[in-house]
């Protein structure tokens, strides 16, 4: 989906559209979740600070994050994925990879089908949605990227090595800020500059991330749709109004949060042996802590008791 959570937004008030927005995070704190395309032209981007966003668009406007709303949007999109294939594999509420090799619309053309696929998701929520199509998950997800917003490219066999060879390596999928640091400082900048690494190269200087830069540099990737994922974790996050001035306060917040995060287990039928704690303070940085226990835990009270 193009910009999801503003989009949102935007279609449901309408004195809201044309005008910079940022979806969560405030002037004063927090972070800002997503930002609208108009938002973006002023270089505002998610987990960008609320009063740096303001800084750079004055006439920025926050807009409060709903997770109703948007998991009643992402279920509608969701609902009509499935008519094309039970092979979908969400990434999140706005995204998903589909397998369409063979549909419930006996459709040979992907291509098509995608097309269909966008029409129906403007007809039936009024937001526009761009699509990668290609051989497999990782140029596929890459062209998602290629036309946005409201469009998609298809990339076949054939194209794939171009595609690539032209393509900045921080637009590669996998590859976050740090690597592409790194790779710069070995002369790595484009898809062209990974394919001549050969793999002995790769796997001394990105240890056993080295093994996929190579085969994604060649277009390689293997991993099949999967419609089912078991969540590996579960999170609660809060970014305060105002800052939390004692520890007695911090721990009323953090028997909320508890109450919330055991909900969210047994909602999902899961329990966990480590548990972490995350904190972080007016300057920006972070506390992280984490302990494993030999036993399961889903218990609020145990798990406020341990933090």
């Amino acid at each position: 989906m193009d910009a999801f959570y503003a989009s949102v937004e935007q279609y449901d008030n309408p004195s809201l559209r044309g005008k910079p927005i940022a979806v969560g995070g405030s002037e004063a704190r927090g972070v800002v979740c997503t930002a609208s395309y108009e938002a973006r032209k002023y270089g505002i981007r998610s987990a960008m600070s609320g009063a740096m966003a303001k800084r750079l668009c004055p006439e920025l406007i926050f807009v409060p994050l709903r997770f109703a709303r948007y998991r009643e949007v992402s279920s509608q999109i969701r609902q009509i994925f499935f008519e094309y294939t039970e092979l979908v594999e969400p990434l999140s509420l706005d995204e998903a990879y589909l397998d369409v090799t063979i549909n419930k619309k006996n459709n040979p053309s992907a291509t098509i089908i995608a097309q269909e696929i966008r029409q129906k998701i403007f007809e039936k929520t009024g937001l526009t949605a761009s699509a990668g199509i290609s051989v497999n998950k990782f140029i596929a997800k890459i062209a998602s990227d290629f036309n946005k917003p409201n469009g998609q490219t298809t990339i076949t066999q054939k194209e794939i090595i171009p595609f690539l060879e032209k393509m900045d390596i921080r637009k590669f999928y996998g590859i976050g800020q740090k690597t592409a640091q790194k790779m710069y400082k070995k002369g790595i900048f484009t898809g062209k500059d990974l394919l001549s690494k050969d793999l002995d190269f790769l796997q001394e200087h990105f240890g056993n991330n080295g093994f996929y830069f190579y085969q994604i540099a060649r277009g390689i990737h293997n991993s099949p749709v999967k419609s089912f994922h078991t969540p590996k974790s579960v999170g609660v996050e809060h970014t305060f109004e105002e800052d939390i001035p004692s520890e007695i306060f911090m721990l009323q917040k953090l028997k909320i949060i508890s109450e919330e995060l055991s909900k969210r287990l047994e909602n999902k039928g899961i329990s966990g042996k480590t548990l972490t704690l995350k904190l972080k303070y007016n300057d920006f940085k972070t506390q992280t802590r984490s302990k494993t226990f030999p036993y399961f835990i889903s218990d609020k009270n145990l798990i406020i008791s341990i933090v």
